[in-house]
């Protein structure tokens, strides 16, 4: 499998990738997450803004025809914007998972909190081990 992995982010594990502007952090679900879901996807729930985050719990789901996806938080924070695109229109979630299709932004605690993410080559080595 040949999937998009863009180098200038964090993964986690989950299938969640986190690109870091300053202290911001935008969340959105890997290309692989949505070929997992044949890339059909049918609704989007997620947070309000101003919601606090725990790192590594649960923050939103994303339906697909076939089943349900949980979205996990990659860094602790606040939510400081939702993507209101892609409520209105979920598709944009799989048809470009890492530019419009981003789900939240967080306000970051502490660049620490970055560790616990995988680099772009850890990720692909997690995809490699689950085909």
């Amino acid at each position: 499998m040949n999937l998009d992995i863009p180098e200038d982010i964090f993964y986690t594990r989950t299938h969640e990738w986190a690109r870091v502007h300053n202290d911001e952090v935008t969340v959105g679900i890997t290309a692989y997450a949505t070929d997992q879901m044949n890339k059909e996807i049918v609704n989007v729930d997620l947070p309000t803004v101003g919601t606090q985050l725990t790192q590594n719990a649960g923050f939103g789901v994303v339906d697909s025809v076939k089943a349900a996806f949980d979205l996990y938080t990659p860094v602790p924070g606040e939510v400081v914007e939702v993507n209101q695109q892609v409520l209105d229109d979920p598709a944009i979630v799989a048809s470009s998972p890492f530019q419009e299709g981003w789900m939240i932004k967080i306000r970051m605690q502490s660049a620490e909190d970055l560790k616990s993410l995988l680099a772009p080559d850890d990720y692909r080595e997690l995809i490699k081990s689950e085909e």
